[in-house]
């Protein structure tokens, strides 16, 4: 089975997509992107992930070039031509093609790619007996919230993590938690769940969305507050959310044990009540 791009209009292998080297997204990281996943063929939470397309092209002043029904026409025909069952879907849209400069002259025609890919989940061992995580200090930009392509300070920290045998990097600023370089955190005490609100600093996860309301649902107390690093430490229970590890729990942040150094009960619940819902795979 193949993987699929879509690139301005034209669907055609992976290997064959193309964009120019005087893209601002190349030359500036000007840009915007989604990921999304795919279940028995279904993209999930499919108009969270549009909204918050348009969300952030609409901070960045960069015009989305389809409404929502034409996204999903293209998503589907992507996934469609790929086979693959269980996909990850990758959206991009970059202000466009222009000589370099930092202001470009007049209008552009944003670039679209969009690709498919075979999803490949991470380790069930991580599920089993929970990740080791590491924190790091906040060196992003101020607008956290806009999900854009310039992920150098992610990069960096995905890579600091991964040097010291972690699964992921937790920004820490100002002595409190924010999200993971590619997750959003949570964190649950005596069986309240916990975690930062949504501000500037903290992108506004789909899934953590998605799992905040089966929290609810199932009758877990949930407060959006800030998290300092002590209680960071000090929690019964942390777990992650993202749209590829859905929900992962935490067994250790740097190097110490959380409760008891494996998964807990209400990450448990929710890790089940997500299953559950992700075979809707509502729109």
């Amino acid at each position: 089975m193949p993987e699929i791009a879509f690139v301005n209009d034209v669907f055609m292998p992976l290997s064959e997509a193309r964009v120019s080297v005087e893209d601002r997204g190349f030359q500036f990281g000007d840009g915007v992107y989604e990921l999304l996943r795919v279940y028995a063929g279904v993209p999930f939470h499919l108009t969270d992930h549009l909204g918050r397309l348009e969300q952030s092209a609409r901070a960045l002043g960069i015009p989305l070039p389809y409404p929502r029904d034409r996204w999903a026409v293209v998503i589907a025909e992507a996934v469609s031509r790929s086979g693959f069952p269980d996909a990850k879907v990758y959206i991009q849209v970059t202000r466009g093609v222009a000589p370099r400069d930092h202001v470009p002259a007049g209008p552009m025609v944003p670039t679209v790619v969009v690709t498919v890919r075979a999803m490949a989940p991470p380790d069930p061992g991580l599920y089993a007996a929970g990740a080791d995580v590491v924190t790091v200090a906040d060196i992003r930009w101020a607008r956290c919230n806009i999900k854009s392509i310039g992920l150098l300070a992610n990069v960096l920290a995905k890579q600091q993590a991964r040097e010291m045998g972690a699964v992921e990097a937790l920004f820490i600023r100002d002595g409190c938690v924010l999200e993971g370089a590619t997750s959003n955190v949570m964190i649950v005490k005596n069986r309240c769940l916990v975690t930062p609100p949504e501000g500037p600093l903290l992108l506004p996860g789909v899934t953590r969305k998605v799992v905040l309301g089966l929290a609810q649902k199932a009758g877990v107390s949930v407060q959006e507050q800030p998290v300092t690093e002590a209680e960071l430490h000090a929690a019964d229970e942390v777990f992650l959310t993202g749209t590829t590890i859905e929900v992962l729990p935490v067994a250790r942040v740097n190097g110490r044990s959380i409760g008891a150094g494996s998964p807990g009960p209400v990450t448990r619940l929710l890790m089940a009540r997500f299953r559950e819902a992700r075979g809707d795979a509502p729109s």
